[in-house]
């Protein structure tokens, strides 16, 4: 249970990230719109208007997809160590159709990288690794392009929220050009500060997009590394000559029996010599 929260801790850190703004929004708006006449939470949110409501919405999918990458993205999942142990047990017993068929089913990278180095066993050891190499690649650039949503909604919304300031100040420059004059100090700063929010709500879903990204990333990078040396270690066994080297490493090689030198046809005619074995007769 404990592992599991553990797992969990980034996922939380990053929802809790995320709705901060919108707690503070209406924190503020509860305690402080008395005091200052300000309603955070309409100032946040409302008048972002139509692209606030957009970018929230992209940060709620971040979320979930924090939470989906935490849950499928670790090493149980990737290179589980029941699955290693169970393997390795059939190999060793050289239960080979056995373990063909337990990795067929595991549905896990390390059972479908080793399944596909045993479909290609009889082919030969270079056949095994071309394909456990092929294999590898694939899983990964799969679990890359499940992540790359991430990376697409950091490098999206500062420019969405950046759409939302232009649209702003086009807006405020239009009503001054309607009024024919130029508004005071308080009605200029709302409007910019309007303007702003959008931007505001941008970095605020891109920066934790982005890190996120980055994390899972890299732990895609670690766990493809450990499966393809874990499969290194498993199949290690079909290479030409492992299983002799092994047996001399343990010193149970059996001494070769001694072939006796194969004996020289006699000539026609000839006396057998005393000790020399005598033709066969057909």
């Amino acid at each position: 249970m404990l592992r599991k929260i553990t797992r969990l801790g980034p996922a939380a850190a990053v929802l809790a990230l995320m709705l901060a703004p919108l707690a503070l929004a209406q924190t503020g708006a509860e305690g402080d719109a008395s005091a200052v006449g300000i309603n955070y939470f309409d100032f946040f949110v409302v008048k972002g208007g139509i692209i606030a409501f957009g970018l929230i919405g992209l940060s709620i999918v971040t979320v979930a997809l924090t939470i989906e990458h935490a849950v499928s993205i670790r090493r149980g999942t990737i290179v589980p160590p029941e699955a290693h142990e169970r393997i390795k047990g059939l190999i060793d017993k050289r239960a080979y159709l056995d373990a063909l068929q337990y990795s067929g089913e595991e549905p896990t990278m390390l059972g479908y990288v080793v399944h596909a180095g045993l479909v290609e066993a009889p082919n030969g050891f270079a056949a095994m690794e071309r394909a456990i190499e092929e294999t590898l690649d694939e899983r990964s650039a799969r679990l890359f392009r499940k992540i790359e949503y991430l990376n697409i909604i950091g490098n999206v919304a500062p420019m969405i929220g950046l759409l939302g300031t232009v649209t702003g100040m086009i807006l405020l420059f239009a009503e001054i050009h309607a009024a024919d004059a130029f508004p005071g100090a308080r009605i200029v700063a709302d409007k910019v500060a309007i303007a702003l929010i959008t931007t505001f709500w941008g970095l605020a879903v891109a920066i934790p997009s982005l890190s996120i990204y980055g994390v899972f990333r890299n732990r895609i990078d670690v766990l493809t590394a450990e499966c393809a040396l874990t499969v290194e270690q498993l199949l290690s066994v079909f290479k030409p000559g492992a299983q002799q080297a092994a047996r001399s490493a343990m010193g149970t090689t059996a001494p070769a029996a001694a072939t006796p030198a194969p004996t020289p046809p006699a000539e026609p005619g000839a006396t057998p010599q005393p000790g020399s074995a005598s033709p066969s007769t057909t």
